[in-house]
């Protein structure tokens, strides 16, 4: 019989915001448990990390340069041969999404069998541009108009005041925390594991949108975090502070030194969304076990990137450090038949591309050549394997757009319009408070990397590498031309 298959994602969440990890405030008791009776990866990172390419990886299982979503660009068709819900379609299973997509057309497919969706609030949709919308967020809200049916025609996801990019500014959600947004994929979930066909495995991607902002927990789960004492953010020695001064009062700015009030409920309101994330998630978990299918479900819960949340006075994502790249990646079989060593840390270096390879291969079909992610079963079973030294990551983003290289212990970091280089000792440094990049100690190692996102980068359309050297100043590109129309 082959395994069911739920992947659970979650938004914005930083990799350290596990209490399993150490985390000294947040509680993520049944997160807790997926991760001590499966397999945690320690070094799981988003190679472009920001919404849009990150689930690019995930549903093609290739790497940036090759789905050509190098940064944020809204509106670009999604056209690819082969993606993850489309051969485990083929393979036989009974495919469903529940939540976030962020694909375009929005109702675009991408090989599953249905979709209930709920992106979030996308300023592509609700923006008029000349008395037109390109796509009405009636028609690609499902979430909206189940709100509307149940609680109020006059309600809306902006009801509460908060952007859907304010990262340093909170309050509690406003309506009975049944119609919150997370609880309502988890209901939908459910919902799919009633209407399924029995027939067939199934493959259900639960795809939240919390904790990204708007930082709207209820009312239970604020009140855990709100009046803690809570730890400062990492400020490396490398932070220009006056610069810093300049995004203190804008909410959505994605750097700033914040008035240490907003910003403390800004983080107790994030840790909040994530604890009642974690208790959603056990409820759908406990309805698996309901329906008699959870013993056969493998499990992988992951983000699509992190959230920097003041880390170095920097805030969501796009950046190459690890509050931004770096998430959290647990992956669980509670039959045991792939002999997972329960508990187990893994401490290669993987990334979202390595989804599609995993799940095609716990379903025992055929991967596709254009996959370059790798399989991570072998590892889950603490077999001896090849694996990588290293993942290139990069995203486009306006002066600081950036390439980084990392193998969970060492970090190399370009910026491409300014040369700026940096380079971070991991596992001495985990907050990347020091940058070793203009030490002579240092400098044979600091080549040897450079020399690793010269080889990734070589040939690239954007003329990156030039005689074996990176160039800076070259335009970035958020797409590359092979996915444009």
């Amino acid at each position: 019989m082959k395994p069911n298959l739920l992947l659970i994602t979650v938004d914005q969440m930083r990799y350290d915001c596990l209490s399993v990890m150490g985390h000294p405030i947040v509680e993520t008791p049944n997160l807790d448990r997926l991760a001590r009776t499966g397999v945690q990866f320690r070094n799981a990172y988003s190679a472009t990390p920001t919404c849009i390419p990150a689930r690019a990886a995930i549903f093609t299982g290739m790497s940036q340069r090759s789905h050509g979503r190098v940064g944020y660009q809204d509106k670009v068709p999604w056209n690819y041969t082969y993606t993850l819900p489309g051969e485990l379609a083929k393979a036989g299973y009974h495919t469903q999404c529940v939540g976030k997509m962020h694909v375009y057309p929005a109702r675009n497919l991408c090989g599953f069998h249905n979709v209930v969706l709920h992106d979030g609030y996308l300023h592509h949709n609700r923006s008029k541009n000349n008395n037109t919308v390109d796509e009405h967020f009636d028609q690609v809200d499902d979430y909206l108009v189940w709100l509307r049916q149940t609680a109020g025609a006059e309600l809306d996801i902006m009801d509460n005041g908060l952007d859907c990019n304010a990262s340093t500014v909170a309050r509690p959600w406003h309506l009975p925390e049944a119609l919150h947004p997370t609880n309502w994929c988890v209901t939908q979930s459910i919902d799919f594991l009633r209407r399924r066909d029995p027939s067939k495995p199934f493959f259900l991607w639960s795809s939240f949108v919390r904790p990204h902002s708007p930082l709207d927990p209820p009312q239970a789960y604020f009140d855990m975090y709100k009046d803690l004492e809570l730890p400062d953010p990492p400020i490396g020695d490398w932070v220009d502070e006056e610069a810093a001064e300049e995004g203190a009062y804008n909410p959505t700015a994605y750097y700033g030194k914040i008035p240490k009030r907003r910003l403390s409920r800004a983080r107790a309101a994030y840790y909040a969304l994530i604890s009642h994330l974690d208790e959603q998630i056990g409820r759908l978990l406990n309805a698996l076990n309901e329906y008699g299918v959870l013993r056969n479900t493998i499990v992988v819960f992951t983000s699509d990137h992190g959230e920097l949340m003041g880390d170095h006075h920097y805030f969501r994502k796009a950046l190459p450090y690890e509050g931004s790249a770096k998430v959290p990646f647990i992956v669980n079989d509670p039959t045991g038949r792939f002999g997972f060593a329960a508990g187990a840390e893994v401490e290669q270096v993987i990334e979202l591309r390595d989804i599609m390879p995993t799940l095609l291969d716990a379903a025992g079909t055929e991967i596709p050549a254009s996959v370059e992610g790798r399989s991570l079963l072998p590892l889950c079973g603490g077999h001896p394997v090849t694996w990588r030294d290293y993942i290139h990551g990069e995203h486009t983003f306006g002066k600081l757009s950036n390439h980084f290289a990392t193998d969970g212990n060492e970090k190399y970091i370009w910026f491409s319009q300014s040369g700026e280089e940096q380079f971070f000792d991991l596992s001495a440094d985990p907050q990347e408070k020091v940058n070793l990049a203009a030490n002579p100690a240092y400098a044979a190692k600091l080549a040897d990397w450079r020399g690793k996102v010269v080889r990734e980068l070589d040939g690239r359309e954007e003329g990156y590498v030039e005689d074996g050297l990176l160039v800076a100043g070259r335009k970035p590109q958020s797409c590359l031309s092979h996915i444009l129309p």
